[in-house]
């Protein structure tokens, strides 16, 4: 496992784009310089000892040595032990509609983007807790087994869009199925589904699939997304939206009723995730209050430092610098390699 230890001293790379860009913009105004005072040839050539290359492959050393002494302030460290613990945790299994109907706009970007930074604020939340993703439409299959591994979390939650699922649908029933047969098998633990959906094209089932779980300890919440009033589908790639065979604007709209049964049978709760924060804040309190038991995670407990090998490659570099004269060293005058002759 690999990890830093400070990685907020990687934000000094953000630098070195505006130190190449200030060299370069440099060379320009100082060749542009020369041509002023003369034809550049003829001044090689009044110059022989001055080096056209040197100053460069020099700087590009310094430039080099810069960014790994940003990443060597970063601790750069490697796990050497990987050890099961137990802490004070739940699960939560996140179950996402992906299809068409989430990408209509009247929850601003769109369904899908709002529920997806509502997601990566969750888990951002989450202290010890383990997560596992489900998309579904037509479909269902899990995108993310169920981890403590925040970061791949986040990672994996990027990629989802309507493409992973051809068949369009609201398999709610399936997915919470699915999501109920995800969780590990250790006892005692505090189990939730967060099923997150407009409710629209309902195929039925998932008012059972909500109250078997419920039987099972495991609670089921709803966050309904998108406005009763409805919103048009954007068609991707234009500026028009999904039309039916009569050639009329297809207008979705959140099925309250419905996502409200489901968590009522699944013993949980029903927010609908408009434009403000308030389903973010009500979520977030439900999971802080399930009952949090020992959560087995397999984590690196020890992680040793990698910065000696980038400091010595840091040291020969700023040492090359130094060697790596302006001009041409008498000692190497037949040596041409970093000068004007071929």
């Amino acid at each position: 496992m690999f990890r830093f230890g400070e990685p907020t001293y990687l934000y000094l790379l953000l630098l070195l784009p505006f130190l190449a860009a200030f060299y370069l913009y440099s060379n320009y105004k100082r060749r542009k310089n020369i041509r002023r005072f003369g034809d550049p040839v003829l001044l090689a050539q009044l110059m022989p000892d001055v080096s056209k290359y040197r100053p460069d492959v020099k700087f590009w050393i310094l430039f080099a040595a810069i960014g790994l002494f940003s990443v060597l302030l970063a601790r750069p460290q490697f796990g050497s032990k990987l050890e099961t613990v137990k802490r004070k945790g739940v699960e939560v299994i996140i179950a996402l509609d992906i299809s068409n109907s989430m990408l209509a706009q009247d929850v601003q970007p769109s369904r899908l983007e709002k529920a997806k930074r509502l997601i990566s604020r969750l888990v951002d939340e989450l202290d010890n807790d383990k997560v596992g993703m489900i998309v579904f439409a037509g479909d269902a299959f899990t995108q993310l087994p169920i981890t403590s591994d925040y970061i791949s979390a986040k990672m994996f939650l990027e990629s989802i869009n309507p493409s992973l699922i051809s068949k369009q649908g609201t398999a709610i029933g399936e997915a919470i199925n699915l999501a109920a047969r995800s969780f590990t098998p250790q006892e005692g633990v505090g189990r939730a589904i967060i099923v997150i959906t407009d409710g629209e094209n309902h195929e039925g089932g998932a008012v059972e699939a909500a109250k078997a779980a419920a039987e099972k300890g495991i609670q089921v919440n709803v966050l309904g997304v998108g406005m009763p009033d409805g919103a048009p589908i954007p068609a991707e790639g234009t500026n028009d939206y999904r039309r039916d065979r009569e050639g009329n604007v297809i207008v979705t709209r959140l099925n309250e009723t419905m996502c409200q049964e489901i968590a009522k049978e699944g013993k949980g709760i029903y927010v609908r995730v408009d434009n403000s924060n308030s389903a973010q804040k009500a979520i977030n309190q439900e999971v802080n209050k399930m009952a949090k038991s020992d959560v087995e995670s397999k984590v690196y407990t020890e992680f040793n430092e990698q910065f000696q090998a980038i400091a010595w490659i840091i040291l020969l570099l700023l040492l090359a610098e130094i060697l790596i004269l302006d001009r041409k060293n008498p000692l190497f005058k037949n040596v041409h390699l970093f000068s004007n002759k071929k």
